[in-house]
């Protein structure tokens, strides 16, 4: 009977020959997985052989795993800000990127009471639950819509798992807001002091990895260029913004710079690209436009 060390071993060495990223760290989370322990038991324990019954299972998602199949959909979870969220293929794997997006609006944001915050495009949920629980003193408004109902779905579990108060809409941008469906139950009114937004955003026909392969085709694809959602989106926001709401969105490494100057030809004031910890400007935010002023009767 081998123990774990050698299958830890064995299994990184597959999963290497495979091509897999992070091959040691996925076989890892596999064992943790299929033991049912943490990362220190396992740590702890190398030298005791591994159980039989628990072999056939690891093998099974070790081939998968070789294909290429996200980590996330085979453990069924992945973390966030500290927080377990249940992931699949209903909706886009978080990536990092996106916790530093979170990070950034939770320092930039209005702490008002009652404060209205969009999450668009919300997928599993993790950007508008996070809002919501970190946000939770002020007792925010957090509004969530996604053009998936299976996102939704995701989105509903992960709320109800981490007790986080949402409202979920199946809405094509603002189609909710501007062309309801007859019978559709439509948002509540109301200006969003925050917007954020992680849309789809790779252009139609480049090249994706194995694993990206695996999320839905609707969450990864924006057009010849990969920003006529992104651009959708800052148009059809401006009617539900409050004066100087904030707007922050992700975006591909190299792409910043155009939705910033995209937004500034809209009249979004102050805009600006943020950079992730790489380095690379994938943040485009901006504020609302103030409402013109009132003409002058006497004039």
């Amino acid at each position: 009977m081998k123990t774990i060390q050698e299958v830890l071993s064995s299994g990184t060495e597959y999963l290497e020959s495979r091509g897999v990223q992070g091959a040691r760290h996925s076989m890892q989370s596999l064992l943790v997985h299929v033991l049912g322990c943490n990362k220190t038991w396992l740590y702890l324990h190398y030298e005791d052989p591994l159980p039989e019954d628990k072999l056939a299972p690891l093998r099974e998602l070790l081939r998968r795993r070789g294909q290429g199949e996200p980590l996330q959909h085979l453990l069924g979870s992945t973390e966030f800000y500290r927080r377990e969220f249940r992931t699949d293929a209903r909706a886009l794997i978080p990536r990092p990127e996106t916790e530093e997006l979170v990070e950034l609006a939770l320092q930039m944001a209005p702490r008002s009471a009652g404060m209205r915050v969009l999450d668009m495009g919300c997928g599993s949920g993790i950007i508008g639950i996070t809002l919501a629980l970190e946000l939770a003193r002020q007792h925010p408004e957090v509004i969530m819509a996604d053009i998936s109902e299976a996102a939704l779905s995701l989105t509903l579990e992960n709320a109800t798992a981490l007790g986080a108060r949402v409202k979920t809409y199946r809405s094509d941008l603002f189609s909710a807001w501007d062309a309801p469906a007859e019978g559709a139950v439509q948002p509540p009114e109301g200006l969003f002091q925050l917007a954020l937004a992680n849309l789809p955003y790779i252009p139609e026909g480049e090249e994706v990895s194995t694993e990206v392969q695996h999320d839905p085709a609707t969450a990864l694809y924006g057009g010849a260029d990969g920003l006529d959602i992104v651009r959708r989106f800052l148009k059809e926001a401006l009617p539900h913004l409050a004066p100087r709401a904030l707007v922050m969105l992700e975006v591909g490494h190299d792409q910043g710079p155009a939705v910033r100057d995209f937004m500034q030809e809209l009249g979004y004031t102050q805009c600006r690209v943020l950079t992730d910890m790489s380095g690379k400007a994938r943040f485009p935010i901006g504020f609302a436009p103030l409402p013109p002023a009132p003409e002058d009767g006497n004039a």
